[in-house]
C-alpha cells in the first residue's frame, strides 16, 4: 500500500459524496482510504457504506464516537498500513492525480514529506483564493540549506503527504484547536528532504457555517501550539538556527494569532487573548523592528498583504487595539 487517506467525517452529508468520490477515482490505485465516522448525525454513514459497496478494496469504514478532529485523525493514524500518510478533511476534495504526482516526486526526491498547493473554494466550486506553498524553490528541498521553509509553509495538514515513520511517537493533540500548527512543524523537524508541486490539488471548502468562523478563547492554543513546537525545535537537527525559530515565532505566534483575535467578538476575550499576546512577544525578546521586517518567502511579509490588512496590523502593533475593535 502506497498511501493510506485519513478521511474524518462528522456531519457532512453534504459535502462528503464529492469528498470520497475524488479519492475513490484517484489514478494512484496502491491506497486506502480510512473513512472514520466520529459520532455523526445526520446521513453521513449512509454515504460511507454507499461508497465501501462500490470500492470494498479501497474504502475501509470506522465508526467510533465522537472525539474531535485530532482524536479520529490519531485512528486512522493507527490503522493505516501504507508508505505514507494523506490526511483529507471530509468536506474538501482533491483533484484525481494528486496522491500519484505526490507519490512519485516522494520516491523520486527521497522526500520524507511532500507538499502541493492548495486553493480556497466557496460552495459553488469557484476560487475565493490561492495559496501558494513555496513559491521560490525547486521541486527537491534540502532542508539543512532551505531552513527557511520553516517559517514560511503553512502548516495544513491537508496539502501533504508524509512517510509514515514520521508519526511514530507522535500523534495529534486531543482536544487542541489548532492541531495542525502544533504537530506538522514537528514532524517537519525530523525531515532531512522535501518535495514540492506546483499544482493546486487540493480544494479546501470555505463553509458559511464552519466551525472555524467561530472566534473564541480557544484560539489561545495558536500560543500553546508554538510554544510545543518551540520544545521540540530545542531537541531537533536543527536546534541552532534560531532566525528559523522567530520566523516561525513571528508568522504563527503574532501575525497568525492577530488575524484570529481580530474577529473575537467578546470584548472582554479579546483583551484577555491580546495580553497573553504581549506576554508571549516579551517572553520570547521579538522587536518590534523584527516583526515588521520577517520576510516571507524572501519578501516583507507585512507589505505582501491587502491594504486592509496592514493597516490592521499597524495599528495593533501600536497599541491601537481599542481603536480597531471599533473600526470592525
Amino acid at each position: 500500500m502506497k498511501i493510506s487517506v485519513i478521511v474524518p467525517v462528522y456531519n457532512v452529508e453534504n459535502y462528503l459524496e464529492k469528498c470520497l468520490s475524488s479519492l475513490a477515482n484517484q489514478t494512484l490505485q496502491e491506497i486506502e482510504i480510512l473513512v472514520i465516522n466520529d459520532g455523526s448525525k445526520d446521513n453521513s454513514q449512509q454515504i460511507v457504506n454507499q461508497f465501501q459497496e462500490k470500492f470494498p478494496e479501497k474504502i475501509k469504514a470506522f465508526y467510533k464516537e465522537n472525539g474531535g478532529l485530532s482524536d479520529a485523525r490519531n485512528f486512522g493514524i493507527d490503522k493505516a498500513v501504507g508508505e505514507f500518510l494523506a490526511f483529507v478533511d471530509s468536506d474538501d476534495y482533491v483533484s484525481v492525480n494528486m496522491l500519484e504526482e505526490m507519490y512519485d516526486l516522494a520516491i523520486k526526491n527521497q522526500a520524507e514529506l511532500v507538499i502541493c498547493n492548495l486553493q480556497k473554494v466557496d460552495e459553488n466550486g469557484n476560487v475565493t483564493q490561492k495559496l501558494t506553498q513555496i513559491p521560490n524553490l525547486s521541486e527537491k528541498i534540502d532542508l539543512e540549506k532551505n531552513f527557511s521553509v520553516f517559517s514560511d509553509i503553512s502548516y495544513f495538514a491537508c496539502n501533504k503527504i508524509f512517510r509514515r515513520e514520521l508519526f511514530e511517537g507522535r500523534r495529534f493533540k486531543k482536544g487542541m484547536h489548532f492541531e495542525d500548527i502544533e504537530l506538522i512543524p514537528q514532524l517537519l523537524l525530523q525531515c532531512k528532504t522535501l518535495a514540492k508541486t506546483d499544482t493546486f490539488h487540493y480544494q479546501y471548502l470555505e463553509r458559511t457555517n464552519s466551525i472555524s468562523k467561530s472566534h473564541t478563547e480557544r484560539g489561545l492554543d495558536i500560543l500553546k501550539a508554538v510554544e510545543n513546537v518551540e520544545n521540540a525545535f530545542e531537541n531537533s537537527m536543527y536546534s541552532d538556527k534560531k532566525k528559523e525559530l522567530k520566523g516561525f515565532q513571528i508568522l504563527e505566534g503574532v501575525y497568525t494569532f492577530l488575524a484570529y483575535i481580530a474577529f473575537v467578538k467578546d470584548d472582554e476575550v479579546f483583551d484577555k487573548m491580546n495580553l497573553k499576546l504581549k506576554k508571549f512577544i516579551k517572553e520570547r525578546d521579538i522587536s518590534l523592528k523584527e516583526i515588521l521586517i520577517y520576510k516571507r518567502f524572501g519578501r516583507n511579509y507585512l507589505l505582501s498583504l491587502p491594504y486592509k490588512k496592514i493597516v490592521y496590523y499597524l495599528m495593533c502593533f501600536l497599541g491601537l487595539e481599542t481603536l480597531v475593535r471599533k473600526i470592525l
